[in-house]
């Protein structure tokens, strides 16, 4: 078995020069064939993906890949072409294909680079670079040791669905005719485990994962088996439950699914098509008044810190959302441009937002209900951008005087997020870490619970 580790020696810093160096060379190129403007993006990634089941190797997977994108303007008319082939010709290519497609091309208002004063000048190290000297043996065994601690963790695990651990690094040069030049590099690391219970129409599924940009933080393997043991049994022998409006705990893990309904619906490309709920209402109020959001860009280790966006932008710490109220959107140039207003740095999405929790840990939060149900997967695609609409299969466990009474599935939860967001009563401490989205449990004080009758 290849025993080659992922990492070794960490040359990141010479590779990184090389792809400023090739971005110099690509916008010069651009400007040479005649173009008023011009982006380049190089990025290099490699990774380690291991999976096995029931005790064997399935699958060894190592890549390498490369991307090369360039984008052009001549006034308002935009063309795009990338490449994976760092030979002269083909570069030459991609520059020459690009401005082909801009000069046929419509006029564009809203087209060209983000503004020139906007670029990020400040650097900080995010300690978002922490590369694993990983080789495969040491892969299968940790994914090996994994499975083992799950199926060996309860007698009622009677089949698996594997365990895999994975490591990727990413290396990536923004450069624009601004002058401007970014560089990028992270790591991130996973260990995951998913199991089966039970036999024939009884059986449940679940798992567990962890993953960090460090695989110094980490759950062991086998904490990360026995956690994925104790959830796929305790889904055992569900019911149903009879359709009423009861309190909704959303457990962390899939609590920011919430969120992302907000980000979707205040992001830049959903309001100038006017495809969003939430459209026209900055500065207005959808949460109740205790509820923030803000994001951290610049936060140390975190899963999205970036001192810029995909355009170059510097990003800054502010608030989506304060005193429940909605204070800005999500907009990169382009958008801004279209709706009037200014960019917000986030081309190419957000970066660690953090919700604000007014109440305890999840224990506290399960005890406050009298009766109602927590939800912990999510199931189906049933949400509306535009009307805010929401109707979502859901399986988790029914609750009875502040603890867990029996599984439940087969169920729908349902509502309208303008409603599901003002509802909002608590949000825990309990924050999942495996996300960007920073948020606990989040308890909805009334919806729609769709069972069988």
């Amino acid at each position: 078995m290849n025993a080659t580790p992922l990492t070794s020696p960490d040359d990141s810093l010479a590779r990184l020069e090389r792809l400023t160096v090739l971005s110099q060379r690509l916008l010069e190129r651009a400007a040479a064939h005649g173009a008023t403007q011009a982006e380049v993006s190089c990025s290099e990634e490699t990774g380690l993906n291991v999976n096995v089941r029931l005790g064997s190797v399935e699958t060894v997977e190592s890549t390498r890949d490369r991307g090369i994108g360039v984008t052009v303007y001549f006034g308002q008319r935009k063309g795009s072409a990338s490449t994976a082939d760092l030979r002269e010709e083909s570069l030459e290519a991609t520059v020459a294909q690009a401005c082909a497609i801009a000069r046929y091309t419509e006029d564009d208002d809203a087209a060209g680079l983000a503004d020139a004063a906007r670029m990020a000048h400040e650097f900080p190290d995010l300690d978002v670079w922490h590369p694993w000297a990983l080789d495969t043996d040491h892969a299968v065994d940790l994914a090996m040791a994994c499975e083992a601690a799950g199926r060996d963790a309860d007698a009622r695990i009677e089949n698996s669905d594997g365990a895999s651990v994975g490591s990727g690094e990413s290396l990536a040069v923004y450069a624009n005719s601004h002058g401007f030049f970014g560089r990028e590099r992270d790591t991130q690391h996973t260990i995951g485990c998913a199991l089966i219970a039970g036999q024939g129409d009884g059986m449940q599924r679940d798992g567990w994962y962890s993953t960090a940009l460090s695989h110094l933080d980490l759950q062991t393997p086998e904490v990360i088996g026995r956690i994925a043991a104790e959830r796929t049994v305790s889904r055992l022998q569900p019911r149903s439950v009879s359709t009423g409006e009861y309190p909704v705990l959303f457990a962390a893990e899939v609590a920011r699914s919430l969120i992302g309904h907000l980000l979707g619906a205040v992001s830049g490309g959903a309001l100038y098509r006017r495809a969003s709920f939430l459209l026209d209402h900055a500065g207005k109020q959808i949460f109740p008044s205790w509820f923030a959001i803000e994001e951290l860009p610049h936060l140390r280790r975190g899963l999205r810190s970036s001192a810029f966006d995909a355009e170059g932008v510097a990003t800054t710490r502010s608030h989506l959302v304060r005193d429940g109220v909605l204070q800005r959107y999500l907009l990169g140039s382009y958008s801004a441009r279209k709706l009037g207003l200014s960019s917000t740095g986030n081309a190419g999405g957000v970066h660690n937002l953090q919700v604000k929790a007014n109440a305890g840990g999840f224990d506290s939060l399960l005890g406050g209900m009298t009766r109602g149900l927590l939800v912990t997967e999510l199931m189906g695609q049933g949400v509306n951008g535009v009307t805010g609409d929401y109707s979502r299969g859901a399986a988790g466990f029914w609750v009875e005087n502040g603890a867990i009474s029996h599984p439940v599935d087969g169920i729908t939860v349902a509502g309208n997020l303008k409603d599901i967001f003002n509802r909002i009563d608590a949000v825990g401490t309990d924050v999942d870490p495996r996300s960007h989205v920073g948020v606990g449990s989040i308890l909805i004080g009334r919806m729609t619970v769709a069972g069988e009758d």
